[in-house]
């Protein structure tokens, strides 16, 4: 009976293992890629994966010197610009410095001398066109690459932000997919450790039926682990196949696309920059060719003929030549013909008694200028040009009475509008003004007569000409209209050429020792010694300010103190000096004056001694 229930377990135990063996034998499902085997597979994915990631490198590397050579181009025009501008600067300098001054406006009247001041105009609006240049180098191009290299650096970071993250999915993917490769090798491998142990229990006859059994439900549960294991890895491995294709057929062609796009932006940007680097400067050449048509122009319209009448004008002398020298033996005295108007005008009778020394004096047109400050009546020139300069003169000096008159019209117009109506303003503050105006319209009007009074000499001594110059001032026709006294020493024959070029007055030799022995000898005159420094006669204190806006007069404050170099002669004003190089008039009732002794009774010596000899 024993024999025969073991004998019905081996056999059912036999039937078992067929089902089992059967089960374990059963045919996997088909590979995804049955193509090629699976570590082959797996081994070109990872040279793909490696491949990919260099090509992702040299893009990021080639895309990143793209953008430094954007901002080394926009470097360079910010350079260039910078020498755009250095370069107008130094010609708008150059155009300044040679600019003419006040005193070589008198240059003008040349048409050679306007051609160079209007070529450096020209020069000056042709620095403007470099400073053009500059600016639209900045507007257009520096400011707009700038712009764009901080868009593109942008978008570059996007981009391969993108690829990265696509290339991790695609690792993260990968290292789930060798887990699960693992994971299925690994109960594999249980399975068949299993399935061997309960194959050696079946066949030992010594094991117990339970130990059996529980040997055949291990192998079964690994073996049930495997399959699992299996189609786990079976799907994850599609679903890996499908991402990759997705991630180098459609992913990673998209990101490399956009980034093809934004470096072909950005050499065509680099192009138009490249344009307009060139449009820049072409948009001004129409405008700097104006500039040298300009120059060119003013250049054909110098005038040579004209520039050397306007020479002949200006420095004509009005002096008649010498007559002819007569040939005398030796036993006489050279003797020189000479007409009235001569450079060497004969000499009265009265004044023979002058030294040797001043006979002998050279010719005027051969002397040498003298040093030192210009007479107040130009009597260091030519006739002709003295005459030029006292017109001038005149005139300026009548230009200031006219100003002063409107002046006093309209304060007088304002004061009958404050007379009429009292609460406009008060009459009697217009009065100082008035006074002030007054007494400058008298200065004006003496200033004139004199220099009027300097006019009718130097026209005396000119040739009598067909058409008489033009007066000018009023004062001098109403003095000019009373008949001349025969004691007038301003007429041309009291008058000598000095070897300065001046025609002055000369005292007579008494006082002329009694004042100023050295006189003689050097030849000045009275008059050119009030033109030098005055010397001080006293000291006064400023009691009151004084703004002194009028020419002539000098500023002060109250409290100051100033040196009085001409007391008040009837007028009003005193005249004093601060410094070497500042003088003028002060009224007499803001000082509070200290005339030395000794200097006051020079000054009032000198004054009536210049009063005899006027």
């Amino acid at each position: 009976m024993m024999m025969q229930e073991d004998r019905y377990y081996f056999l059912n135990r036999r039937r078992s293992m067929g089902s089992l063996r059967w089960f374990l034998e059963e045919p996997a499902p088909p590979a995804p890629l049955p193509l090629t085997p699976l570590q082959e597979y797996l081994q070109k994915l990872l040279e793909m994966k490696m491949h990919i990631r260099d090509q992702f490198d040299n893009l990021e590397k080639h895309t990143q010197w793209g953008i430094d050579f954007v901002e080394k181009y926009t470097k360079f025009v910010k350079e260039r610009t910078e020498i755009e501008l250095n370069y107008a600067r130094q010609i708008r300098n150059l155009s300044k410095k040679y600019q003419p001054k006040k005193k070589e406006e008198d240059d003008n009247k040349y048409t050679w001398c306007r051609a160079f001041h209007s070529t450096l105009n020209e020069l000056n609006d042709y620095a403007g066109q470099h400073e053009v240049i500059a600016e639209n180098m900045t507007s257009q191009i520096i400011a707009e690459l700038t712009r764009y290299a901080q868009e593109i650096k942008t978008e570059r970071k996007a981009h391969f932000h993108d690829g990265r993250k696509a290339q991790q999915h695609l690792e993260a993917s990968w290292k789930q997919l060798e887990a699960c490769k693992r994971k299925f090798e690994r109960d594999c491998k249980e399975a068949d450790r299993a399935q061997q142990y309960f194959e050696k229990l079946d066949a030992d006859i010594n094991v117990t039926k339970a130990d059996v059994e529980k040997a055949r439900q291990q192998a079964q549960m690994r073996h049930q682990m495997a399959s699992d294991s299996k189609n786990e890895y079976s799907s994850y491995l599609q679903k890996f196949n499908q991402e990759q294709n997705e991630h180098y057929y459609t992913i990673i062609p998209n990101i490399f696309q956009n980034i093809q796009v934004m470096e072909e932006k950005r050499i065509e940007r680099m192009g138009e920059s490249l344009k307009t680097f060139a449009e820049v400067d072409r948009q001004i050449l129409p405008i700097i060719g104006k500039c040298l048509d300009g120059i060119t122009q003013v250049a054909e319209s110098i005038e040579p003929n004209n520039d050397s009448s306007q020479v002949i004008e200006s420095y004509k002398s009005g002096f008649e030549p010498p007559g002819d020298v007569e040939f005398e033996d030796y036993g006489q005295a050279m003797k020189r013909t000479v007409s009235e108007t001569s450079l060497t005008n004969s000499r009265p009778d009265n004044r023979a008694d002058r030294s040797s020394k001043a006979k002998s004096k050279t010719l005027w047109p051969f002397n040498k200028k003298s040093k030192g400050s210009n007479p107040e009546d130009f009597s260091h020139l030519p006739p002709e040009q003295r005459r030029k300069k006292l017109q001038a003169k005149i005139d300026d000096i009548n230009k200031d009475i006219q100003k002063e008159m409107d002046q006093r019209d309209a304060l007088t117009k304002m004061k009958e509008v404050y007379i009429k109506n009292p609460q406009m303003g008060d009459p009697n503050s217009v009065d100082p003004r008035l006074a002030e105006i007054a007494q400058n319209i008298e200065k004006l009007q003496a200033e004139a007569q004199k220099f009027e009074g300097w006019l009718a000499e130097v026209e005396g001594r000119l040739p009598v000409k067909s058409e008489p110059p033009r007066r000018t001032s009023v004062l001098y026709e109403t003095q000019n209209s009373t008949p001349p006294t025969t004691n007038n020493n301003n007429c041309a024959q009291d008058r000598e050429s000095s070897p300065d070029g001046s025609y002055t007055e000369e005292p007579s030799s008494e006082v002329q020792s009694k004042v100023q022995p050295e006189m003689a000898e050097s030849g000045d005159e009275f008059d050119d010694a009030d033109e030098e420094m005055l010397p001080t006669i006293g000291t006064c204190k400023a009691l009151y300010p004084f703004e002194g806006v009028n020419e002539g007069t000098i500023a002060v404050t109250e409290g100051e103190l100033l040196y009085v170099i001409e007391e008040d002669k009837g007028d009003g004003w005193t005249r004093v000096r601060r410094n070497e190089e500042e003088e003028g008039y002060v009224p007499t009732s803001y000082v509070e004056v200290f005339l030395d002794s000794n200097a006051k009774d020079v000054f009032s010596w000198r004054r009536v001694y210049l009063s005899e000899d006027s």
